[in-house]
């Protein structure tokens, strides 16, 4: 993870243990799958070997793989419906495809399969199945996609890759076909750029309004992740929009300095939850197949009893204290009105 996402690594860094060790497992499948259909030859049976794969993680009779083994293990616990990585090896099958999208809507389309999956999936991992904060996840990973094909215009040129709205680049005067054979940096891609880079922003605001929806020991993470890639961003501008012949890159003390703000935001009050916000069209069916499953596995699951962490347990003594305090407050004031009753009844006595 350090080596594939430099970025989502330093994030993770930030998670409690409990939901970190799951994501880990989640990032080497996600990146092996996708690199066992990048470097392949034979993309077609890659995507069959894919698909079989997944299958058997979900039979939890897994190949003797690590990152298999490991999914397996991740998606019997939390309960991840197999619809959201069905949806992934979807769109790893669209870039083996080399298929491009016309509209932004599309590309909307396929950022949610390749990383609005993810986003719902963290969410799970987290505990969190709130229709709300599902959605807003989802739109999380759509921006984040947004920003890395900003970023990554040159790079995907020299590869045969164009993911820029074709009808974008033709609104600023460029064949798509023309300009991949020969990409360069020129004012149109400027202004394609700056248009990806504005649609990434507003999905970063929406996603912010989900965080109040997640635990408390996971807030910090996700808007340190929210605060680094969409910081990507204004790095893309202070050089020129120009990511043809650059790649723009936060620094180490960039990131640390957003992760301490992410730290001070989530111990201030959050961005308040927004029930009314509907999910991007593009993420609905992510949505809905968590709501489904969550709903189909309602009635069998069995009462568990939940493992916490350290952070967890500290919480769980401290409240035990104050309830046995509380206890034994009321405890004494108990006897001392016994006392008094006692007081008075013995002075009642001598009285008479």
């Amino acid at each position: 993870m350090r080596g594939g996402s430099k970025s989502f690594f330093a994030a993770s860094r930030v998670l409690p243990e409990r939901v970190r060790t799951p994501a880990i497992a989640l990032y080497a499948f996600c990146r092996l799958a996708d690199d066992a259909v990048d470097l392949s030859s034979d993309k077609h049976s890659a995507m069959i070997e894919l698909r079989a794969r997944l299958s058997r993680i979900y039979s939890a009779n897994p190949y003797p793989v690590a990152a298999d083994r490991a999914l397996s293990a991740v998606v019997s616990q939390f309960n991840i419906p197999l619809a959201l990585l069905a949806a992934l090896l979807e769109g790893f099958e669209w870039d083996a495809h080399g298929q491009r999208y016309e509209t932004i809507d599309d590309l909307y389309g396929y950022g949610a399969r390749v990383a609005g999956t993810v986003g719902a999936m963290m969410a799970l991992i987290m505990g969190t199945r709130n229709s709300h904060a599902v959605a807003r996840a989802c739109e999380l990973g759509v921006a984040m996609q947004l920003t890395n094909i900003a970023r990554d215009v040159g790079e995907d040129a020299a590869a045969g890759r164009l993911y820029l709205p074709l009808t974008w680049m033709r609104e600023a005067g460029i064949d798509p076909d023309a300009w991949l054979s020969e990409p360069k940096f020129n004012a149109g891609i400027a202004r394609i750029v700056v248009r990806l880079l504005k649609a990434a922003d507003d999905l970063y605001k929406r996603a912010g309004q989900g965080i109040a929806a997640l635990p408390r020991d996971c807030r910090p993470a996700i808007q340190a992740a929210r605060l680094i890639y969409a910081e990507i961003g204004r790095e893309i501008e202070r050089k020129g929009t120009d990511s043809v012949t650059k790649r723009a890159v936060v620094s180490s003390r960039r990131k640390s300095l957003l992760m301490v703000g992410a730290l001070a935001a989530a111990i201030q009050n959050p961005v308040r939850v927004r029930e009314a916000l509907k999910p991007l069209p593009a993420t609905q069916f992510l949505v809905d197949a968590v709501h489904e499953n969550y709903r189909v596995h309602a009635t069998e699951r069995k009462p568990a009893v939940p493992k916490r962490s350290l952070l967890g347990r500290v919480i769980w003594v401290a409240d035990l204290f104050d309830r046995m305090a509380e206890r034994d407050r009321a405890i004494a004031a108990q006897n001392q009105h016994q006392s008094r009753r006692n007081a008075n009844r013995s002075t009642a006595t001598i009285s008479s």
